[in-house]
């Protein structure tokens, strides 16, 4: 027997991303298999648990490829977050899994926090509902399919179905369940509450585990179609925000990861529970054994790529940037509302739309760039002053995305938030942090903030400046009024 493998897995919405690594964190091999989405009506979307089947039976033997399976010794899932996955009594899937972006529930989402009432709901979730979780899917299901409704046996997350099939258990892990709205968060337990409302039974419900515990070992028949040992452990695994947060070395007391993609995020971890009394970002459990808040913008580098894409008309992103010389920073008198799909964190409001202000006549189109890659800094500040509130610390944040690979955007990030922003060596986000999760379940590490320590390092540092950064603290006290003097006009802007 050679070298001890672990397989990380990330089951994205496009794609099933798989991962070959060993313990000193080395990555022996990547496979990526795709599957379609399915839009049955405007907003509405969802998808086959089968094609994710099918991508696990085919993407494990081709990663094996050239290795010996036997050198295998445990598989961690992160996994798409919210989406329903339910089950009959004979552990069939029922009706195509309902995802995290399906917009179906808007109905039931003001039921829940208009009906019941935010504040009851942040008392047995943490939380108050959002159209992609999970409860206002079961709600959703309950009135417009009552006949697959009352076939309902187990109810599943997208990754607990993978480890069904790998185990044949009913799991599910406290962080991806934070987001259901079905999981009284600071006591890691189904909420009763909840769960009444749903009009299902803890019967029906996984059962709970913390990321890193091992759940089963194979089934005989999988372990045959994927060319493993049976004695492969499986992990419980984490939601995709979670699993990439340890894979970025997020753990422990006020850890912080920055993730600048289509959308962005402020990832917050911290070793004991808090809820925010506004409910303006999520508390979740984590994948390290503690909690994490975290903050989401619906457009982040999108709103870039829409400047560049739709109204420059450009590629050249980077060319864009260069007329931003540093003695611009922190002078510009034009600001940008990064509001172009409404907003989820802080402000949650469906009906905010991106807005330009402090235009003149010696205004440039640099100026514009400039004012969308700070307005998008400003608005992941929102939540950072949020977590600072509850009394946590952040003095550095690793940052990832497609928007962290510009060198502008990070040095305006840093001098927004005055900490310390750090570029992780690797950024395999969720299928990394599966794959060291399923080490520390099989005693390779004895923690995942050990794993954390030996195999995530830092390519790059980027530091505040210490005039720049009081700079742009005026500018975000300006920024920070600009949303509430607009909240009432954005309804009437589109009827």
């Amino acid at each position: 027997m050679g070298l001890k493998l672990y397989i990380g897995i990330d089951l994205g919405t496009s794609a099933m991303k798989l991962l070959l690594m060993d313990k000193e964190g080395a990555i022996h091999n990547m496979v990526t298999k795709e599957y379609p989405l399915e839009f049955p009506k405007p907003g509405w979307s969802q998808q086959n648990p089968e094609d994710w089947k099918k991508a696990l039976l085919e993407g494990v033997p081709e990663l094996l490829q050239g290795f010996d399976g036997a050198d295998v010794a445990g598989i961690g899932c992160g996994g798409q977050m919210h989406g329903l996955v339910v089950l009959d009594k004979d552990d069939n899937v029922i009706r195509p899994a309902i995802l995290w972006n399906d917009g179906r529930t808007a109905k039931e989402v003001d039921y829940l926090n208009h009906t019941v009432g935010v504040d009851r709901l942040a008392r047995w979730t943490a939380n108050i509902a959002f159209a992609g979780f999970t409860a206002p899917k079961l709600l959703w299901m309950r009135e417009n399919e009552p006949e697959n409704f009352a076939r309902i046996a187990k109810i599943m997350l997208p990754k607990d179905y993978i480890n069904y099939l790998l185990t044949g258990v009913h799991c599910c892990d406290y962080s991806d369940a934070s987001g259901m709205l079905l999981l009284d968060v600071g006591n890691k337990c189904w909420s009763k509450q909840m769960l009444e409302l749903c009009g299902v039974t803890e019967a029906q419900m996984p059962r709970l585990f913390e990321s890193y515990e091992v759940v089963g070992t194979l089934l005989p028949e999988t372990a045959q179609a994927l060319g493993l040992p049976r004695s492969v452990q499986v992990v419980a695994g984490a939601g995709d925000n979670a699993a990439a947060a340890v894979g970025t070395g997020v753990v422990g007391e006020g850890g912080c990861n920055i993730s600048l993609g289509t959308s962005g995020t402020i990832f917050i971890s911290s070793k004991t529970f808090r809820n925010p009394d506004n409910h303006a970002i999520h508390a979740f459990a984590h994948a390290d054994g503690g909690y994490h808040l975290m903050g989401c913008m619906l457009s982040a580098a999108s709103c870039n790529k829409w400047l560049m894409d739709e109204i420059y008309k450009t590629s050249d992103y980077a060319f864009e940037q260069m007329d931003i010389t540093d003695d611009k920073l922190g002078e510009n008198h034009v600001y940008f509302l990064p509001y172009l799909m409404g907003e989820r964190s802080p402000i949650n409001d469906t009906n905010a739309r991106g807005t330009f202000i402090g235009m003149t006549m010696d205004t440039t189109r640099a100026d514009l760039t400039q004012a969308v890659l700070e307005g998008v800094a400003f608005a992941i500040r929102d939540s950072f002053e949020v977590a600072k509130s509850l009394g946590i610390e952040i003095t550095s944040s690793k940052i990832c995305g497609g928007g962290a690979r510009s060198p502008l955007w990070k040095k305006i990030f840093a001098n927004v938030l005055n900490i310390k922003l750090e570029v992780p060596v690797s950024e395999q986000g969720p299928g990394m942090g599966g794959a060291m999760l399923a080490m520390v379940g099989c005693g390779a590490y004895p923690s995942v903030q050990a794993a954390a320590d030996a195999l995530v390092s830092v390519a790059d540092v980027v530091e505040p400046e210490p005039a720049l950064a009081a700079k742009y603290e005026a500018r975000y006290q300006s920024f920070r009024k600009i949303y509430p003097a607009c909240r009432e006009l954005f309804p009437l802007l589109h009827g």
